[in-house]
């Protein structure tokens, strides 16, 4: 044996296995997994500023002579390695974390340590215990900065990555100079997860407590706030598709309703902008109740009619959105909106990740091309600030206001804001003292893992915008071209409903969904309260579910005492409410008044001689009471909602409600919880 392994055997074979500290561990692992992402993938990487370092640290590795290490004769190789594992560990982290992060590594201690450690190795005849010392104190010297690298990244929801900040905002030559409020250079907390990272079991939703049912001679009147948002149901849809359910509070009964597209009834011009359509059938899911079921159709704007619109892309550009179905499909959502839009309409681009900055100052759409360049050039990585990219975004829409048009920003992301101000209320607080400014707010939702619907909702609703979730190029489509002028331009604004109850005909009612929606009876003459607005052609339904007066099953028992109100022989018993909606054209400020008394004429005997839309709305709000437990749904089954959908299906143009149904198979298989990534 040379005398070479004869001294590397006296340093090392005496000596216990040297435990790296846990976090120094990690960030050794992560680094090296870095690393070879770095090598063997076509993707450029880099640091901000400069491209990382292809080549390793020679100088140390050399010291160790690998290769003569790994050709040591088996039996002493295995004693050799037991002790000096920690070394390697040790070297791999003083490597890579100089590679990373050299800002929390002075080269002054850099080139110490190093020169310890190659000391070490050249001159491995002092064993002992001085050797194991000097090992331990090198070590140790390391630990500190890979911990604080972990927990520097940890702190920001990331994990640590290599793509360069300049990368991530990335604009048009032409348009270098708008990146003025991004940081040339980022922390590594700012740095995007490595490709195909995916967070799991973060998705944030509001609780939601069901309505409940409620005796007309205690609480005769329902107010709430019209919703269009179709959120609930993407995402539904994209849990069912992976063979899961989705959380129970990610479900809003009436968003999965809304979804569809009804026939009703239009109306004649922009100044009535919708009508009501009540019907009334027996419940599919219990025989002694009946389902009211009020549809309401938003006129439709010709294309020609089309106001200009002044338009800001704020997009999401951290690091979360670096995967399939976020920051790629985000960029094919807008360059279909593109093609709605008209050539004298303008685009503006923000974008955020541990900053924000102007990608593209507003132009025009005939010039699509820079546009389309501009997204193009985004690209994934770094921490959210949301709060400062739609404070740029409102500033960038108010500069170019357009008279007698659309003022809107789109916000594309996946809510997981962590950096600047993240706090739900003081974010929809600047979002609704803006929206006085004439600039509205819409929400397209991306991604799973870390979806904070509840953010996304809450910006949306006092943003007098919509929430939309997207989950596939074809919602994008079906969103963004197909429904673009529902998307975008506002025929009605602050629409509330309010249903008065007859207490001679009906004894009890719920309100199927709407549970976020809920306003107080004094709020519906208030024009100062803020509702729901409906864009042109926007369909939306509601249900109630009642049980009319002397019929068996009542829920609430008489009270012994009797009650202070008795039931009005007036207005009659051919009543069983009375609908009032109130509505602003989008130009005013004072709430218009449509009464529409709910008489028994509009009922039909059997669920089959109803009309086609309100069988399939029944179908729908079955569904989402099934999956919310089926707390008042009786034995009614997924079978029976597929029979129901079936046999209202219609022509379905372009295969929504036959897809439905599928999901409703679906979700006779789905897994309770997601298992977990390994």
């Amino acid at each position: 044996m040379s005398s070479e392994l004869d001294r590397m055997k006296r340093a090392f074979g005496r000596q216990d296995a040297i435990r790296p500290d846990e976090n120094a561990r990690k960030a050794a692992i992560q680094a090296a997994m870095s690393q070879f992402d770095e090598e063997f993938s076509s993707a450029r990487q880099g640091l901000a500023g400069d491209d990382r370092p292809r080549k390793r640290n020679s100088t140390l590795l050399n010291a160790f002579n690998w290769r003569r290490l790994m050709t040591i004769p088996h039996p002493n190789r295995t004693q050799w390695l037991a002790g000096g594992a920690s070394i390697a560990v040790l070297a791999l982290a003083i490597v890579s974390v100089d590679q990373i992060r050299p800002d929390l590594f002075p080269s002054e201690r850099q080139s110490t340590v190093e020169t310890e450690i190659t000391q070490l190795a050249a001159s491995a005849d002092e064993s002992d215990q001085a050797a194991r010392e000097q090992i331990e104190t090198a070590f140790h010297e390391s630990a500190p900065v890979a911990e604080s690298v972990v927990a520097q990244d940890h702190a920001a929801g990331g994990a640590v990555s290599t793509m360069s900040a300049e990368r991530r905002l990335r604009a048009p030559a032409s348009q270098s100079k708008a990146l003025t409020g991004v940081a040339a250079s980022q922390p590594l907390a700012d740095r995007p997860a490595p490709s195909g990272y995916q967070d799991q079991g973060r998705d944030k939703f509001a609780d939601i407590t069901p309505n409940q049912v409620k005796r007309v001679t205690e609480a005769p009147v329902s107010t709430f706030s019209v919703d269009v948002d179709t959120a609930s149901y993407s995402f539904l849809r994209s849990a069912l598709n992976r063979g899961v359910l989705p959380q129970t509070d990610a479900l809003r009964i009436e968003e999965m309703i809304n979804y569809f597209d009804y026939d009703y009834a239009p109306p004649v011009n922009a100044e009535e902008p919708f009508k009501a359509q009540v019907t009334i059938m027996p419940s599919p899911w219990n025989d002694n109740n009946k389902l009211l079921s009020i549809g309401i159709k938003g006129y439709e704007l010709p294309k020609a009619e089309a106001p200009p619109a002044n338009l800001v892309f704020l997009i999401d550009t951290s690091g979360s959105m670096d995967a399939p179905d976020k920051l790629p499909l985000l960029r094919n959502a807008f360059r279909l909106l593109l093609s709605t839009l008209k050539p004298q309409d303008t685009v503006a681009i923000v974008a955020y990740a541990g900053g924000a900055g102007t990608v593209l100052e507003p132009t025009k759409v005939a010039d699509r091309n820079t546009i389309l360049t501009a997204l193009e050039n985004l690209d994934a990585g770094g921490s959210t600030a949301g709060a400062e990219g739609i404070r740029l975004a409102y500033q960038l829409a108010e500069q170019q206001m357009a008279k007698d048009g659309v003022n809107r920003v789109m916000l594309a992301t996946d809510g997981d804001f962590n950096v600047g101000i993240t706090d739900t209320d003081e974010l929809t607080d600047f979002v609704e003292r803006k929206r006085r400014s004439g600039v509205s707010l819409s929400v397209l939702g991306f991604g799973r893992g870390n979806y904070n619907d509840e953010l996304m909702q809450s910006l949306a609703q006092n943003g007098n915008g919509n929430a939309a979730y997207i989950d596939t190029l074809s919602e994008a489509r079906k969103v963004l071209v197909e429904e673009a002028g529902s998307t975008l331009f506002t025929i009605a604004k602050d629409v509330k409903l309010q249903l008065e109850f007859n207490p001679a005909t009906v004894s009890e009612y719920r309100l199927i969904g709407y549970e976020t929606r809920i306003l107080n009876r004094e709020d519906f003459n208030n024009d100062k309260i803020d509702a729901g607005d409906i864009g042109a052609g926007h369909t939306v339904t509601a249900l109630y579910e009642f049980t009319p007066a002397g019929a068996p099953g009542q829920l609430i028992d008489d009270l012994r005492y009797g009650n202070a109100d008795t039931p009005s022989a007036e207005p009659g018993n051919d009543e069983y409410a009375f609908l009032k909606i109130r509505y602003k054209l989008p130009d005013s400020d004072t709430s218009r008044l449509i009464s529409v008394p709910v008489t028994k004429d509009r009922e039909t005997a059997e669920i089959a001689g109803a009309p086609q839309e309100a069988r399939f709305a029944a179908a729908v709000a079955g569904f989402g009471q099934l999956l919310r437990g089926g707390r008042h749904t009786g034995q009614y089954s997924y079978e029976d909602v597929i029979a129901l959908a079936q046999s209202a299906k219609g022509e379905d143009r372009f295969g929504y409600r036959a897809e439905f149904i599928n999901l409703v198979r679906l979700a006779q298989s789905a897994a309770a919880l997601e298992p977990l990534d390994q």
